[in-house]
């Protein structure tokens, strides 16, 4: 197993460091792992003058699969479009042609007092969602900044789905829908987006190949809606880009802090990229408090859906689990009862526990 090790800016080396200390524990154990580091974002402008430098990209493309910490940085936000620490994350998604962004929203019993929502409104959570993730509005062409015939700047940006596009990110959504609830919601705004019209055309005729599969459709902001009101009615959700990227941060909240989130970015051989949902974080970087269980469960999503590891990445999530039951938390899921840990110290108790 060759894994591209991108531990990126703000938090991103802290909470890599501890992901490895997993695969280190598993090499350890007689598993045959190798891991590499690379820069990415703004520690790759800060080391080659370019958020995902050629070096970076070639480590990624040799490799099975990629760990990625997360990237940006307020100090790069004065740079052009094109060499800020985002635009490294978006090129490698490009790049390695990672189309489907798996984001679990879980909650572990352990953390339902965490959640803003009542216990029992989200206790028992358990949704996938499927977002497109190499097309739509932050892709589409043209974008740009212009000013008009009165005048007047104006920002403008494409979205753009082809058919091809929707029908193979569907086909992995119907593909997990049938390993789970076998229930489908397909989230867009076809009333008002010819976009989204297409999508659901061709979500409605891949799903002829999945009839064990109950579909159903859902316009974005009743969706957004839904995931607070009951969000427990959904199993499977699958959506474009950029709905995609808020909502699967809305569900992130339901189960108490984004810092317990892992997601799994695939191209169409199971190859990817895994990361954390969150940020960098900067405000905190270097304070050894960040949430790094996010990132040990991408390490499972890994192991699962790389690796056909079904096993290792149980033993993963259950160290997680237990970890949680010995009441440690991080900063962001201490409640009163509980012992607060280090970044550090929780990676040591998942190892411990693993």
């Amino acid at each position: 197993m060759k894994i591209a090790v991108l531990p990126g800016d703000g938090i991103g080396p802290e909470i890599v460091a501890q992901a490895v200390k997993v695969l280190r524990a598993l090499a350890a154990e007689g598993q045959s792992i190798e891991w590499e580091e690379a820069p990415i974002g703004g520690a790759g402008y800060d080391a080659a003058g370019d958020p995902l430098p050629e070096a970076t990209l070639a480590l990624a493309r040799q490799a099975d699969a990629v760990m990625l910490g997360a990237v940006g940085g307020v100090q790069y936000d004065a740079l052009p479009r094109p060499q800020r620490p985002e635009q490294g994350l978006l090129r490698i998604r490009k790049a390695l042609g990672l189309f489907a962004n798996l984001r679990p929203a879980l909650l572990y019993a352990e953390l339902a007092d965490a959640s803003t929502l009542k216990p029992e409104v989200v206790a028992g959570l358990d949704i996938m969602i499927v977002r497109e993730l190499t097309g739509d509005i932050y892709f589409g062409q043209p974008r740009g900044l212009r000013t008009n015939d009165r005048g007047e700047r104006e920002g403008f940006n494409t979205m753009i789905y082809a058919e091809p596009e929707i029908r193979r990110v569907a086909r992995v959504a119907f593909d997990i829908a049938m390993k789970r609830d076998k229930r489908l919601c397909s989230v867009e705004k076809a009333n008002v987006l010819e976009t989204s019209e297409l999508w659901r055309e061709v979500v409605i005729e891949t799903a002829r190949d999945y009839p064990q599969v109950a579909l159903s459709h859902m316009y974005v902001d009743n969706a957004a809606m839904q995931l607070v009101r009951d969000p427990k009615q959904f199993d499977v959700i699958v959506t474009g880009n950029i709905f995609g990227d808020i909502l699967s941060d809305e569900a992130s909240m339901l189960t108490g802090s984004i810092g317990m989130l892992p997601s799994a970015s695939l191209d169409d051989g199971d190859k990817g990229l895994y990361e954390p949902i969150h940020g960098s974080a900067p405000d905190i970087a270097g304070k050894n408090i960040a949430n790094p269980l996010a990132t040990i469960l991408s390490v499972a999503m890994m192991m699962r859906h790389t690796f056909n590891q079904e096993e290792t990445a149980n033993r993963i999530e259950r160290a997680v689990k237990k970890v949680l039951a010995q009441g440690l938390r991080t900063a962001d899921i201490y409640v009163a009862g509980t012992r607060q840990a280090s970044t550090g110290e929780m990676g040591d108790a998942v190892v411990a526990a693993l």
